[in-house]
């Protein structure tokens, strides 16, 4: 079965199943990306690992993170051309996580690649700092920066109630982008990893999102229209 929600389901940022969402989302992302690549292009999956902390009454907790992103890199000599980037919850809300992340994406802007940030993360501070004067209000968002212009943004929103959009990811500069469907790469993750099953509508969001009243009021109608309350 399908999500019930029209684009991003608040229910997978519950800290048991976003890991298993990511990892199964970036391989989505990896095969939908795949054929739109010429063949001086090849893509990869790699990973990170850090550990967070955080205080727990007299104690610290330390929690093991093992996050993957997309590498596309150019086939003859290995150059990165785009970062892919899923964002997580402790990319978000632990100073480990923020580190680790922003310091993957200044060596590719280094580097003069791209750089794609898809955050479905509601929960927590942006990982990046621009303008957000004349954009809509909004949810999600997939913010895109060119290897030429580090300090601009091509930004993609919607909202709870939207699907996700499309987007373009940069390649060389004389190539063209190539174009990828989100909400088609949420649909298959959701499917595959079998997210139907670990769900339980008639329960709340993770408390951990930080959701509005607004928001509250159209899952609870929206959810009720699906028959799941």
């Amino acid at each position: 079965m399908p999500s019930p929600f029209p684009g991003m389901d608040p229910y997978l940022e519950h800290p048991k199943r976003w890991p298993a969402f990511q990892h199964q989302l970036l391989a989505c992302l990896y095969q939908v990306l795949l054929p739109g690549l010429v063949d001086r292009y090849r893509a990869r999956v790699g990973t990170r690992t850090y550990t967070s902390e955080m205080a727990l009454f007299t104690s610290v907790v330390k929690e093991e993170h093992t996050e993957e992103y997309v590498e596309v890199r150019n086939r003859t000599d290995g150059r990165l051309v785009t970062l892919v980037e899923v964002v997580s919850p402790a990319n978000k809300t632990t100073a480990a996580g923020r580190a680790a992340y922003l310091e993957r994406r200044r060596d590719a802007l280094a580097q003069r690649a791209g750089a794609v940030e898809i955050d479905l993360v509601m929960q927590g501070k942006p990982t990046l700092s621009f303008a957000r004067d004349g954009l809509p209000e909004y949810d999600y968002a997939v913010t895109v920066t060119r290897g030429a212009a580090p300090d601009r943004y091509e930004i993609y929103t919607t909202t709870l109630a939207k699907r996700l959009p499309k987007f373009k990811v940069p390649l060389a500069a004389d190539d063209r982008d190539a174009l990828l469907d989100l909400q088609a790469a949420f649909t298959r993750t959701f499917d595959l990893g079998n997210f139907t099953a670990q769900m339980d509508y008639k329960d709340a969001p993770p408390p951990d999102v930080p959701l509005t009243d607004a928001h509250r009021a159209w899952i609870d109608d929206h959810l009720k229209g699906q028959k799941l309350r």
